[in-house]
């Protein structure tokens, strides 16, 4: 009987340890001495969840990557949007929205350079281009229809069949220079709602819904010119999108006679049903169009806000995880209206509202517990401007008993006790601070009435600085001294205004997305977070030096609450809704999924 030696030529390896796992090494067969076993490397492949849609949505338009996608319009049933959000690799935030309601639109391109291309409810003949802030019109498309599918990129896309209602389903093809569309080859069967990849000169569209309205398996690989019958899908579905190229594809989902969470992958040749499969079964999601096929995103689909991403590697990947909120330790005394300072891991909390007094105590958070320190505040208020760290922490103003108005009080924190130092020049409560306890801005508050003033402080004495456009109190805020942002607040209503400082001038920024007052913020003046507050209690929002997105909200809503850290890792603590507060909840930005590492696989051998 021939031995594998003499038929092959080579014998499997005989190691005493694995070799190095790399891409050279996939498919290889070794045995390991060592543990006796017989081993080899082959892909992993997998779905794993992402963050959800803030809007669960199906039929909307989607291109990009894994890590940098969007979801522009779809639909809930009825309702349709115009929204638009952004992925990130681990969470999704808002975008610039559609000029008008759109669904059934087609997509391709990158984050920063996308098409959304006709669609059911636009006048069904024009082309959008986004580039990443803003969306433009492009040129005019040839005519109406919906649901077709896309190739290729902003300056050369490709988009094929489709469906009017008159004359129905549509086999041409037009392709996109960047400023105007062309006639392509015609599909050799009409449909709509299939999957789209590839390039202009090499795309693929795969199944879909024929004017039967059954599925199709069918799939057609096009050059440039004409579009050519392949071998077709394992299994016809519809209301489909996917990623890859002509010479490798993948889709996922999808709807047969009822919806479906199978995968099949294309090798340029043939499809084969994957091993992996979604989870969450569903059609009409969108995909990251422009993705490769070793790493793409299915999101949404029919009342779903589900995200999964797909990795096919040699490497084992640790899943990405979106903003969240979670449980910390509680607070020793329930507080409103406290002071604030440091990071999530070491955090001070101090003074406050116990309702109806106020207290002088304060507690030190080492991210799990919190301390209460000897260290008590020399006068007792609530409401007043925090600047510094957990050892070195500024509180000014507010209101003290027994006064019943504001207060000019300053206070200076080492670590241990509390020293009374110059004075502002302004009494004012319900006021907001941020900076250094060396070098700290409190701006507006009330003086009595709303006040648009702001001091700084050098560590030894307080100065004017440049006043608010808006007079406001009760508002959030954080950042430096000369790179402040403050948010919402009260007028005479709850306001969503946001402005920015420079250490002399505050600038009108854009606004949030949701009116409040009360609320607490952390991080920089270009990477922030704003939470909790009237009338939003438990909403957060993420800025980033330009614009706030909407993003995981609190698990516990409440006002006049404190916040510490950094837009990647904040603290929010105690408040009131409407009783005091210990809690303490950590925010956590997420992360995008990460290889950690080739793992070989034994070989189960009888």
């Amino acid at each position: 009987m021939a031995d594998y030696s003499s038929i092959k030529g080579n014998r499997v390896q005989y190691l005493t340890s694995d070799p190095t796992l790399d891409s050279n090494s996939e498919g290889q067969v070794w045995y390991n001495s060592t543990t006796g076993s017989l081993k080899g490397l082959v892909q992993i492949k997998a779905w794993s969840s992402g963050g959800n849609l803030a809007t669960a949505r199906g039929s909307g338009g989607g291109f990009g990557t894994q890590t940098a996608a969007v979801v522009a319009g779809g639909a809930t049933g009825t309702n349709v949007y115009s929204s638009v959000e952004e992925y990130s690799g681990f969470s999704w935030s808002s975008g610039t929205a559609l000029p008008g309601q759109q669904v059934n639109n087609t997509c391709a391109g990158i984050l920063t350079a996308g098409l959304s291309m006709a669609g059911f409810n636009s006048p069904g003949a024009e082309t959008l281009e986004y580039d990443g802030s803003s969306w433009t019109a492009g040129g005019s498309f040839p005519s109406a229809r919906f649901s077709g599918s896309q190739a290729g990129v902003q300056t050369a896309a490709l988009y094929a069949g489709g469906d009017n209602p008159s004359p129905g389903y549509l086999a041409d093809t037009f392709e996109y220079d960047g400023t105007s569309w062309t006639s392509g080859g015609a599909l050799n069967t009409a449909r709509r709602t299939m999957l789209g990849a590839g390039v202009q000169t090499a795309a693929l569209a795969s199944g879909g819904r024929l004017g039967t309205g059954l599925p199709t398996n069918a799939s057609e690989e096009y050059n440039g010119s004409s579009w050519t019958t392949g071998n077709s899908m394992i299994t016809g579905r519809r209301y489909i999108q996917g990623f890859g190229a002509q010479t490798h594809a993948v889709v996922g989902g999808g709807f047969t006679t009822t919806s479906t969470n199978a995968t099949e992958e294309y090798d340029g040749t043939n499809w084969a049903t994957s091993t992996v499969t979604l989870g969450t079964a569903r059609y009409n999601n969108v995909s990251s169009v422009n993705a490769p096929a070793n790493a793409g995103l299915a999101a949404g689909g029919e009342g779903s806000a589900a995200t999964e991403e797909y990795f096919s590697d040699i490497a084992n990947y640790s899943a990405s995880s979106g903003a969240a909120w979670s449980s910390g330790g509680n607070m020793n005394t329930a507080r409103s209206a406290l002071g604030n300072a440091g990071t999530q891991t070491a955090a001070l909390g101090y003074g406050g509202d116990l309702g109806p007094t106020y207290t002088t105590t304060t507690e030190s958070y080492d991210g799990s517990t919190w301390t209460t320190l000897p260290g008590t505040m020399n006068n007792v208020r609530a409401g007043g401007g925090s600047a510094g760290t957990q050892t070195s922490a500024l509180w000014s103003g507010g209101y003290a008993l027994p006064i019943t108005g504001p207060s000019t009080f300053v206070e200076e924190w080492d670590g241990t006790s509390w020293t009374e130092v110059n004075d502002l020049s302004t009494p004012r409560s319900d006021t907001n601070g941020c900076g250094t306890q060396t070098a700290a801005v409190v701006m507006g508050g009330f003086s009595p009435g709303n006040t648009s003033a702001t001091e700084e402080y050098n560590g030894t004495n307080w100065t004017a600085g440049g006043s608010l456009n808006t007079a406001r109190r009760t508002m959030g805020g954080f950042g430096l001294q000369t790179a402040a942002i403050t948010f919402g607040g009260f007028t005479t209503a709850s306001t969503a205004a946001t402005e920015s400082y420079d250490g002399s001038t505050w600038t009108t920024v854009n606004s949030l997305n949701t009116s409040r007052f009360r609320a607490a913020g952390a991080g920089t003046q270009t990477a922030g977070l704003g939470f909790g507050g009237y009338t939003s209690l438990t909403a957060t929002e993420l800025w980033n030096g330009t614009s706030w997105t909407s993003t995981t909200g609190l698990s516990t809503g409440r006002n006049t609450l404190a916040g510490a850290g950094i837009q990647t890792s904040a603290l929010a603590f105690g408040g009131g809704n409407p009783t005091r507060q210990t809690a303490t909840e950590e925010f956590s930005l997420g992360s995008p999924a990460s290889p950690t590492g080739a793992a070989a696989s034994t070989i189960t051998t009888s």
